[in-house]
């Protein structure tokens, strides 16, 4: 079995019109709400083996602080090609991933990632900012993931439903 951590940036500012959407940086809400998800991570037990991350800047920016919160101490690859990507993309990124990797973690934007849910669990799910899904996937290896694999969600976490904003 496998572990997927779904982590959407958190809140970004749109205050700079002159910004390209890449460059966009958090927000203070956002801010506020990452270390807050790194520390329901580390008191879930779910730090990851290894973390993926988009290059936006609210993805970095967010996964900088949800990283130090949660004490994680492994490698975080940050690849452009999660920035809008769809399911399609993101599976082929995970497949891509070595077995010895039994949680990981995928910090980028919506519509994808909340497709990806879909696709993997069959649930129709919202991801606000800085919401995680935690799923159960029934794979011994990343590279036998693929758009029939039958997940489960086992949760979800929306910062307003924690009461943080």
């Amino acid at each position: 079995m496998k572990t997927l951590l779904i982590l959407r940036h958190a809140k970004s500012s749109w205050k700079d019109n002159n910004l390209a959407d890449h460059d966009r940086p958090l927000k203070a809400r956002g801010k506020r709400d990452a270390p807050r998800m790194g520390s329901l991570i580390k008191n879930e037990n779910l730090i990851p083996n290894f973390i993926l991350s988009s290059t936006a800047k609210r993805t970095q920016d967010t996964i900088e602080l949800v990283a130090e919160a949660c004490s994680y101490d492994g490698k975080i690859k940050f690849r452009r090609d999660l920035y809008n990507a769809w399911t399609s993309d993101l599976i082929d990124i995970l497949r891509g991933l070595k077995s010895k990797h039994k949680c990981v973690m995928i910090v980028g934007h919506n519509p994808g990632l909340e497709e990806l849910l879909y696709v993997l669990t069959g649930e129709e799910e919202w991801l606000p900012t800085s919401a995680l899904a935690q799923i159960k996937l029934p794979i011994n290896r990343w590279n036998n993931l693929d758009d029939e694999t039958e997940g489960k969600l086992i949760n979800l976490w929306r910062p307003r439903e924690l009461g943080w904003s």
